[in-house]
């Protein structure tokens, strides 16, 4: 692959160079070794796990394909993947479509456990892939968390959580993989549920029930921009980096002084607030124009309508809408833009869950 360059300021220039390499190298057990404490399980174990709002990166220039973490809020959703794990005596066989990524990660959970034998492992995601909703770290996440379980729990899930997060990666068109950005926002809020606050290095700042009784709606706005390749590389870890460099002390006192309060006591229209001051704040402005500005024309209409909650995931274009307001209201709004829900559900604040 190409060397790809970041710039954050002036004088900081950095390069990467993405060379990509087979499933199972590189791999960073974190000193894990639980050996002595799997027990193959005979039957299969299923887990499923909630899709994640990632409402906001930190500070980009906090990490880089070797150096996981940036910190950042996101919150889990009532959106689920499942993944299914049987032990077999050898071989992997895995029935989804990202296989290289998913041999990674069986290579680092046999590292850590010591398991020699195979799997049988079956995924069914959540099908929205490339909108903000996290469908590579949920599938992580399950397909980890079921290995797991299955080999008797030597892991906690916090443990899990990390290696996932210091082993990320995404797959390459001939079969390899190549190391990955990640904040460990998603992770986190589908292991545990509700919103997680996280800081640098996947540290877990604060996790918190979240707004369990209001409607969570998605709208996605049909964008043509590229958000999963090159130039989202280029305009995020280009332009993102260098507006964190201006704005993340800001951020980082809103987090700490409003929004985690907020959090703690439930007020979800201070929550919110706090979310649209950050759309326009840092990183998270040049993810929402590299989309397009007409987002931002969307979430202020929202937002004068009265809606508490409304920002965009990740990298867009999905937007997400809290509100005690039903769906009628909603759609009063968006139907202008020619815009439809494209999901209707809640938060779950319930995380990971375990169905043998």
């Amino acid at each position: 692959m190409a060397r790809m360059t970041i710039r954050g300021g002036d004088l900081d220039l950095v390069e990467y160079d993405f060379s990509p390499f087979p499933p199972g190298e590189h791999i960073n057990t974190l000193g894990y070794d639980c050996r002595d404490r799997v027990s193959p399980c005979k039957g299969p174990v299923t887990v499923r796990v909630p899709a994640r709002i990632h409402s906001s990166v930190l500070d980009m220039n906090r990490f880089a394909p070797d150096h996981p973490g940036g910190g950042g809020i996101g919150f889990a959703i009532r959106i689920y993947g499942e993944a299914t794990v049987r032990c077999t005596p050898s071989d992997v066989k895995i029935n989804y479509s990202r296989i290289p990524m998913l041999r990674h990660l069986v290579a680092v959970m046999k590292a850590v456990t010591g398991y020699s034998g195979g799997f049988i492992i079956d995924v069914v995601d959540h099908e929205r892939k490339h909108v903000g909703l996290g469908s590579t770290g949920t599938v992580l996440i399950a397909v980890a968390h079921a290995i797991n379980v299955a080999l008797g729990t030597p892991l906690t899930r916090e443990q899990v959580r990390l290696l996932v997060g210091h082993n990320y990666v995404e797959e390459t068109a001939s079969g390899d993989v190549v190391g990955g950005f990640e904040t460990g926002v998603g992770p986190a809020a589908v292991t545990y549920g509700g919103m997680a606050v996280m800081g640098d290095e996947l540290t877990l700042v604060c996790q918190h029930s979240f707004a369990g009784d209001k409607n969570v709606f998605i709208i996605i706005p049909p964008m043509e921009a590229d958000v999963a390749g090159e130039s989202e590389f280029h305009i995020l870890m280009n332009r993102a980096r260098s507006l964190d460099y201006r704005d993340r002390e800001l951020k980082a006192y809103l987090i700490m002084m409003d929004l985690i309060p907020a959090l703690v006591k439930d007020d979800l229209r201070r929550i919110g607030d706090v979310i649209w001051e950050i759309e326009f704040r840092g990183s998270k402005r040049a993810e929402v124009e590299h989309n397009s500005f007409e987002i931002y024309q969307y979430m202020a209409k929202l937002r004068e309508a009265g809606f508490e909650f409304v920002g965009m995931s990740s990298v867009g274009p999905s937007i997400s809408v809290i509100t005690e307001k039903s769906r009628e209201e909603l759609e009063a709004v968006i139907e202008q833009f020619g815009l439809d829900i494209a999901i209707e559900t809640q938060v779950d604040n319930e995380g990971i869950q375990i169905i043998r």
